[in-house]
């Protein structure tokens, strides 16, 4: 589908550019939120009567989205949370959490403007980008942690406190020693087992012998009769 975009889109052109997009993609978000309109004779008309305004209108929001920007461009918040020993939480941090951070933080933002592809579920410092304007964004970073003090250390270290190469090497030690613990296990079984065998197998051959001496005594006994 072809459109006429009313502002600046990331990745797909300029305030009054012609360009094709999904049909899904035009009805869902550009044409309900007013960020285009459909490519005809007379919305081309339309569209040129209005643009001085809605540069106007741009210009206007641009400017505030900068006097927004210089407040919280670069901030760190921190957002507690719970985990487990190998840093994963118990839920997730999604957009919504960090634009409420961020407001508290003094500058109002909403959900919709945080930039995260998927929500955050392990502990750490994130860089994460704000599109406060179609032409304005900044970054900040999001410090997730189980406590204000790990929160801090976790800022001075640039990452998480949790080594995830060792606890992956320490989940590898424990499997092999489960692994050679079974394999001690099954060679106990198996000697244990060759023991009662060879236990038996002499049972059985002094039992034969005992026999055998018996019947060789009787023999002597009826002969000395």
């Amino acid at each position: 589908m072809q459109v006429i975009l009313l502002e600046r889109i990331e990745k797909l052109g300029q305030m009054g550019d012609v360009v094709n997009v999904k049909a899904g993609y035009a009805r869902n978000f550009l044409l309900p939120k007013k960020k285009a309109m459909r490519a005809t004779n007379s919305n081309q008309a339309v569209f040129e009567q209005q643009r001085t305004q809605l540069e106007a209108d741009n210009l206007k929001r641009r400017q505030e989205a900068e006097s927004v920007s210089v407040k919280i461009d670069g901030i760190s918040v921190t957002i507690i949370r719970q985990a487990g020993d190998s840093g994963q939480l118990y839920g997730s941090v999604s957009a919504r959490d960090i634009s409420e951070s961020v407001t508290e933080a003094g500058a109002t933002v909403n959900r919709n403007q945080i930039l995260l592809n998927k929500p955050i579920k392990a502990l750490g410092v994130y860089e994460t980008r704000v599109a406060l304007h179609p032409e304005v964004s900044v970054n900040i970073t999001v410090n997730i942690a189980r406590t204000e003090e790990e929160a801090k250390l976790q800022l001075e270290a640039g990452s998480a406190l949790i080594n995830t190469d060792q606890l992956e090497e320490n989940e590898g030690d424990t499997a092999t020693e489960v692994a050679l613990a079974i394999a001690d296990d099954a060679e106990a079984e198996v000697a244990a087992a060759e023991g009662l065998v060879e236990e038996e197998v002499s049972d059985n051959l002094a039992s034969e012998l005992l026999k055998e001496k018996t019947s060789d005594e009787t023999d002597n006994t009826s002969e000395d009769v």
